[in-house]
């Protein structure tokens, strides 16, 4: 069985998280598909969200991962996106409940704001949590 590709993608604050992940990512036995930054030198966020977008949107991924200083603006950029669906998490709990209640396809992680060790934990989270459908599911498709 292949496996499955996950796309992840930073700017420039969350070139190092982004490094620590894509190795949590292989030893989870995922496929990264690094779609940058290479640097910690200044970028500008929108342009990997939208690397990103088009990687799900084109079949090169189901899931994705992002990552800038606070999470907050990278996500707002992918979320333009009608197929995108980006979440800021913070801790294991919002992971959990964005792929429970959301359906999220995207994780989105501030480095600037989340340790090492709790985004490692957020990533195993996010990606082993199904969606609960249900209740949710006719929200969800109210949002793409």
């Amino acid at each position: 069985m292949p496996k499955e590709t996950i796309a992840i993608a930073s700017d420039h604050a969350g070139f190092e998280l982004k490094a620590q992940l894509k190795q949590e990512l292989v030893a989870m036995g995922f496929e990264p598909l690094d779609l940058g930054t290479e640097s910690a030198s200044s970028v500008d966020y929108p342009d990997f969200a939208d690397r990103l977008a088009g990687a799900l949107k084109d079949g090169k991924a189901k899931r994705g991962v992002l990552v800038c200083g606070t999470g907050i603006g990278i996500s707002m950029a992918a979320n333009r996106h009608r197929h995108v669906r980006a979440a800021v998490v913070h801790d294991v709990t919002s992971a959990r409940l964005t792929r429970l209640h959301n359906n999220a396809n995207v994780l989105c992680l501030g480095a600037r704001l989340t340790g090492m060790d709790v985004a490692k934990d957020c990533l195993k989270v996010f990606l082993t949590t199904d969606f609960e459908g249900g209740r949710h599911e006719n929200r969800v498709a109210k949002l793409g």
